[in-house]
């Protein structure tokens, strides 16, 4: 099999080899596609919202459909867009981070991609038969009520979507633990490729909470159980803990890899090593073990009792003490570095402020009886948007300018990336930061309209004009790839001339099994290290040998397809019990896949090792 193949063959060929493939290159960078066509979807969703919000009593969109573009804009933007895209970025730089060829599990990788992607095309087909209208939260009994099929489609989608997710969480701890390089010790391992281990160790207890959830949500309304049926003996506050013992921890599977980001950042553009190494990784632990310890501060409010909200108060704000770790290391590390200003590092810059003031914003919020006049208030909707956008999503956008060489070869436009980040930065504040005093002065967030003469007129309008400044801001980022596709610079393997770690010793983009010969790390910050010795490249820790490599497979793309009939079934099974023969079907498919790779020996292929030396590095 020749390692150009794929570029040297038609359409056809190329579209099989990104159907069937299982190079964890490749489905870093479907994910993000994936992620940045779900990303552009929400965004027009958060449009929409705040165009009907531009002032009193606006009758832009209807209420039913006001619910259903507030529902789908926070479903698509977490569990479709800000989680795929970071997976993205996971799946393609952490194994060549650790010297890795693949990932643990290649043919679980790309099942995982693709149950995401079709949980995706499910949720938004809901929009051709009445979407889901019971908010991002889907809570009980709101969510039971609802007529129609909408909710179905959010809980199919997110079933799919969510065992995708933790299969890539096992896939990359079994990587991290077992396939290192020669000499890569844990505490040698890059702020990313830790805080992608503890983030995949984060999908590994909570989604199963998710997945119960989900499940009991499927049978009350598709086959008349009873969980959350209060007037049956149910109880709907049970959903709030399921969702959120998922949902808390879910804001460190996001927040905690765009810290990873900036800490891999700050140090390449200050040209000094990261300061206080040891502390960040213990804070990234603390904060993922407190994570979980938070989650009834979702729910001051339902009555728990002042014990148990005196409790989720205070590990709500000990929280603040690890991130505070954080924020003060990256200020060292810039402190007396010799510091370059690019839109990467524009990004990071800015999020330190944004963030911090999120963080503020959520120390206020873990006061529990200060929570009952905050509660459901457009306060909340400014500080979640605070971290989420401002830490999350500047951490994509600062990510995306400073791996892009790598992962295609070309730099961004430096000028285009300018533009779009000051355009979305002050986009981004107009928008959320005057939310926290609409809050304050009485606004209740997921109403369809407000009053006149209540004072919320000018915040509202500011609010709006953010939101077209932050699309302004995108659209900027989608023409600078688009130009760069064709324009750009091309760089070299180490593309900032002061990278520090392993990924930085491939070319750009790299070669399809990543390195010819295993990396020897000799310490932290591995290729520094040798450049400080006068090499330009990484000891090899072996002699230039065959390498053994996956076969791709057709069967996730398969198998995900019968699982995706199948889900279809369940949904209207409940109008005509014909449509049980679609589960049937898709079951079927599901199950037969499974048994075929469970039969066929796959021991996939060898590079032979002139092949090998043939490759330019």
């Amino acid at each position: 099999m020749s390692v150009n193949s794929a570029q040297k063959s038609g359409f056809g060929a190329t579209l099989w080899d990104w159907l069937t493939t299982v190079d964890h290159k490749k489905i870093g960078i479907l994910y993000l596609a994936a992620g940045a066509f779900f990303f552009l979807l929400g965004g027009l969703e958060a449009l929409i919202i705040r165009i009907q919000l531009i002032s009193p009593q606006n009758d832009f969109i209807s209420a039913g459909l006001y619910n259903e573009m507030i529902t789908m804009h926070g479903t698509t933007m977490i569990f479709f867009a800000a989680t795929p895209l970071l997976f993205g970025l996971m799946n393609y730089i952490m194994p060549l981070q650790i010297g890795a060829r693949d990932v643990a599990f290649p043919f679980l990788n790309s099942l995982g991609f693709w149950l995401f992607f079709f949980g995706g095309i499910m949720l938004n087909l809901s929009w051709f038969t009445g979407a889901p209208d019971a908010g991002w939260t889907n809570y009980a009994p709101l969510s039971l009520q609802s007529p129609g099929h909408g909710v179905d489609f959010y809980v199919m989608g997110l079933q799919l979507s969510g065992a995708g997710t933790l299969m890539s969480g096992i896939n990359f701890i079994v990587t991290i633990v077992l396939m290192r390089a020669p000499g890569m010790t844990y505490m040698r391992m890059p702020l990313f490729t830790w805080t992608t281990f503890v983030t995949s160790i984060l999908v590994l207890f909570a989604f199963p909470a998710l997945t119960v959830g989900l499940f009991l949500m499927m049978f009350d309304r598709m086959f008349g159980t009873a969980f959350f049926d209060v007037a049956l003996g149910g109880n709907s506050i049970i959903w709030q803990h399921l969702f959120w013992i998922f949902g808390h921890p879910e804001v460190y599977i996001l927040i905690l890899p765009a810290f990873g980001v900036f800490s891999e950042i700050l140090p390449t553009f200050a040209k000094k090593r990261l300061f206080g190494y040891t502390a960040m990784v213990f804070a990234t632990f603390l904060i993922a073990f407190l994570g979980f310890m938070v989650w009834a501060h979702h729910m001051f409010t339902v009555g728990l009792g002042p014990v148990a909200n005196s409790i989720f108060a205070v590990a709500t704000m000990a929280i603040a003490v690890p991130t505070g770790i954080k924020i003060f290391n990256w200020l060292f590390t810039l402190w007396g570095g010799s510091i370059t200003i690019n839109s990467a590092m524009l990004w990071t810059l800015a999020f330190i402020p944004s963030f911090t003031i999120g963080g503020m914003t959520g120390v206020m919020l873990a006061s529990s009886v200060a929570d009952y006049q905050y509660h459901d208030s457009y306060f909340v909707v400014g500080h979640f948007h605070y971290v989420i956008v401002g830490g999350v999503v500047f951490a994509l956008l600062a990510a995306m300018h400073y791996w892009w060489p790598k992962m295609f070869g070309r730099y961004l436009h430096e000028g285009m990336g300018k533009l779009a980040f000051w355009t979305f930065f002050i986009g981004f504040h107009l928008t959320f930061f005057i939310q926290h005093f609409l809050g304050l002065m009485g606004m209740p967030r997921r109403y369809w309209v407000f009053l006149e003469d209540q004072g919320l007129d000018t915040g509202n309008l500011i609010s709006t004009i953010g939101a077209f400044f932050m699309t302004f801001g995108v659209l900027v980022f989608v023409v600078n790839i688009f130009y760069t596709w064709k324009k750009g610079e091309k760089a070299p393997a180490d593309a900032w001339g002061s990278g520090r770690t392993l990924e930085w010793a491939t070319a750009s983009p790299p070669i399809h099994f990543n390195f010819k010969q295993m990396p020897l790390v000799r310490g932290l910050d591995p290729l520094w290290i040798e450049k400080m010795e006068g090499n330009n490249k990484m000891t090899p820790a072996e002699p230039v040998d065959e390498i053994h490599m996956p076969n791709g497979s057709i069967l996730p793309l398969i198998m995900t397809i019968g699982f995706f009939i199948a889900s279809y079934g369940f949904i209207y099974q409940v109008d005509h019990k014909a449509w049980l023969i679609a589960v049937y079907v898709g079951m079927a498919i599901g199950l037969g896949c499974m048994l075929i790779r469970s039969l066929r020996d796959d021991h996939g292929y060898h590079i032979p090792k002139e092949e090998v030396e043939r490759e330019d590095d």
